[in-house]
């Protein structure tokens, strides 16, 4: 079994299960605890045993005994030979304390062994059909801090579940239509003129897009096409202009994004729905339902009545569809039309209310809103030397991807970006820069480094890494060996709880828990120049160890150098 936790925890429940049907024949123990369910836990201390089960205490009400009573008539019965543990204790008010045993650190080795690359990897997920939506960022601009974020955190959410045995799809979704792009072309129109004729021939868009890219993108335009759209009428050149500029920024979206380790299965544009009909279709739906109503010419979607603390806009006064009519026609797409089992969107925290909202009209549309998850990630707060930074030191404008990449190493950005997503993220330029044990990402690359290095000098010199059957367990029994083997059989249940909760910085916490173990073990326990026997059994641990550490840095699409 890949995940070793989990086996032992099961093992724990079987036995305790049998112990007590064992003591009910016996007349020790009273029926009624057939259906009790006690946790099993993994004490903090050592000396409380591996695993902990609270099953007496559970069952000390349908029982009507004292829960250390009932544990030590458990503990009577327990048949241990052959199986995870070597030994087990009753402690404190009832507490079964369990040991592991040299067969449990043995299958560990085994599993990392036997699974390679794929070591943490499961069925849990039973092949159910995921989509992970996420970035999507306005192709009118550059991409922000918040992309970055959302990025991983969509990117890594993408491959927990995939390693936890989900089919996953990453998506982008494009908005190319609607008022932000009737905005967009409008901005690059007038920029072009103003290139040409001056900054009084027209007047800019008041609400229009004012950042330095529009400029640029009107001058690129200008050397490519000269002064030929100053004669064709409005409707022509604002469509050729919008075409040019999306097809510009996204091409440029793409880039930065392959450039921080992240690509999609799809691009989905927005102008797709319009197209296809599909937007006009489930508006239609909406207000056959009796969803809708008309107030000054728009048309307003009821959510109130569904319990929402506001209603909105679907379709406005001029006949533009809003975002929020966009986004239900768009996840109609995914369930009902890809059948899509569940669908994950990375969200900005101002978009907290919007998905609130959003669920509320699901069922109206078809969709069980239980299959709709929203992982919101919170603001992003670069700094350096202690100063917040706002600007780029190269452009001495607003931060971007493409500035932030060309300031600190990918890797850097990719850790430090999937920390827990609904907690406010300070981002240490400074420190994802150094090359120290203060940097987290360096301090784990380091330990896989160090393996690397370590296992090539002693295959040089003739002790190649050896299978988990052929080594002596014997040699590895002390607390910092141990304690490197229950770090290596964490990451499936990582893996496991990372996909479960939505929150892919447990493997990130956990990397650099795993590295602080190895690093332990390295500095107390010797390798090379160890005594026969030893030495084979402690490398092999450090190889397990490198692999493991190797999968978690796949994960979170962080390189694993094999030298620093």
């Amino acid at each position: 079994m890949a995940n070793m936790i989990d086996a032992a925890k099961r093992e724990i429940e079987t036995l305790v299960t049998t112990a007590y049907n064992k003591a009910v024949a016996e007349d020790v123990l009273p029926p009624g605890g057939e259906d009790v369910i006690g946790t099993i836990d993994i004490p903090r201390d050592i000396n409380h045993g591996d695993y902990a089960s609270a099953w007496a205490m559970a069952a000390a009400k349908p029982l009507r005994l004292p829960p250390r009573k009932i544990a030590e008539a458990l503990m009577e019965r327990l048949e241990l030979s052959g199986t995870y543990f070597s030994e087990v204790q009753v402690a404190g008010a009832g507490f079964l304390n369990f040991r592991l045993s040299d067969r449990w650190y043995r299958t560990v080795l085994q599993t990392v062994e036997t699974m390679g690359a794929d070591y943490g990897r499961s069925d849990v997920g039973r092949g159910e059909k995921v989509m992970v939506e996420f970035v999507s960022a306005n192709p009118t601009g550059a991409m922000t801090i918040g992309n970055a974020r959302g990025g991983v955190l969509g990117d890594t959410m993408a491959a927990v579940l995939d390693r936890a045995g989900y089919d996953v799809w990453r998506e982008f979704y494009v908005n190319d239509a609607g008022n932000q792009v009737d905005l967009f072309a409008e901005s690059l129109e007038a920029r072009y003129i103003q290139l040409i004729s001056g900054e009084d021939a027209v007047i800019f868009p008041e609400n229009g897009y004012h950042g330095d890219d529009i400029k640029d993108l009107a001058r690129i335009f200008y050397e490519e096409h000269g002064e030929k759209y100053l004669s064709v009428d409005t409707q022509t050149r604002r469509a050729d202009m919008t075409a040019f500029g999306l097809r510009y920024n996204i091409a440029k979206m793409e880039a930065d994004l392959e450039r921080y380790g992240i690509t999609f299965d799809r691009w989905f544009n927005e102008s797709e729905l319009y197209e296809s009909g599909y937007l006009e279709e489930t508006v239609d739906l909406l207000i056959a339902g009796g969803h809708t109503y008309e107030k000054d010419g728009a048309l307003w979607l009821n959510l109130m009545d569904l319990g929402a603390e506001k209603d909105d806009v679907l379709r406005r006064a001029n006949g533009h569809y809003t975002y929020f009519a966009s986004d239900i026609s768009y996840h109609r797409d995914k369930f009902i039309k890809r059948g899509f089992d569940r669908v994950i969107d990375v969200w900005g925290a101002d978009h907290h209310g919007h998905a609130i909202r959003f669920k509320k009209i699901l069922p109206a549309v078809g969709i069980d809103p239980e299959r709709l998850d929203f992982l919101i990630m919170q603001l992003v707060r670069l700094t350096r030397d202690g100063e917040t930074v706002r600007v780029s030191k190269r452009t001495g404008k607003s931060i971007t991807l493409a500035d932030l990449l060309d300031e600190i190493p990918k890797d850097a950005a990719r850790f430090f970006f999937s920390s827990k997503p609904d907690t406010h993220l300070e981002f240490d330029l400074g420190l994802a820069v150094r090359q120290d044990s203060e940097n987290p990402v360096y301090y784990i690359q380091y330990a896989h480094a160090r393996i690397c290095s370590l296992v090539d000098t002693l295959a040089r010199e003739g002790a190649a890494v050896q299978s988990a059957d052929q080594v002596d367990l014997d040699q590895v029994a002390g607390d910092y060996e141990r304690a490197l083997i229950k770090s290596i059989a964490r990451l499936p249940e990582e893996v496991r709880t990372a996909a479960r909760d939505y929150d892919p910085s447990k493997v990130n916490r956990y990397a650099w828990e795993l590295a602080s173990s190895f690093h332990g073990f390295y500095n107390n326990c010797r390798i090379k120049g160890a005594a026969p026997g030893v030495l084979e059994a402690r490398l092999k641990l450090a190889d397990a160890a490198r692999l493991a550490i190797a999968c978690c840095l796949a994960i979170l699409g962080v390189s694993a150098p094999e030298k620093m």
